[in-house]
């Protein structure tokens, strides 16, 4: 079983929709996300516009990476943009550590139109960059 670790600063955004995608695309995957700094809860935006595609996020809480370092995991991903943030580093036991950076929709602003254009957009690149991560394993 191969177990993939995603990993961000809050683990509300982006995080929480790759590891909704990769469960979707493959049960028999072990997967978990996690953040440095994790939110108080998943990003209501993040819910919604997984709900849209049919993935339901909305039980996941966002979790500390400290609970994750005593474990071994075939890949840790990070999923920040490295223009803006700091990716964090992941010092357990990984086979391989890869970089897949997308924008924070959280930092969106303007309607709520153009926040949830944003999210969109965001969670169309993740599912697109991550269906092709999958055919790599």
């Amino acid at each position: 079983m191969t177990k993939i670790l995603i990993l961000c600063t809050g683990n509300s955004c982006r995080s929480q929709m790759a590891e909704g995608f990769l469960k979707s695309f493959d049960s028999n995957l072990t997967v978990e996300s996690a953040g440095t700094e994790p939110a108080t809860q998943v990003n209501p935006n993040a819910v919604k516009v997984m709900a849209e595609v049919g993935i339901d996020i909305s039980q996941n809480k966002p979790k500390l990476v400290d609970q994750f370092i005593n474990q071994e995991w075939d890949y840790v991903i990070t999923v920040c943009d490295n223009a803006k943030e700091t990716c964090p580093a992941f010092l357990g036991k990984v086979k391989h550590r890869l970089h897949i950076g997308f924008e924070d929709p959280a930092e969106a602003t303007g309607t709520p139109d153009e926040v949830m254009a944003v999210f969109r957009k965001v969670r169309d690149e993740i599912k697109e960059k991550f269906s092709e991560f999958i055919k790599t394993i």
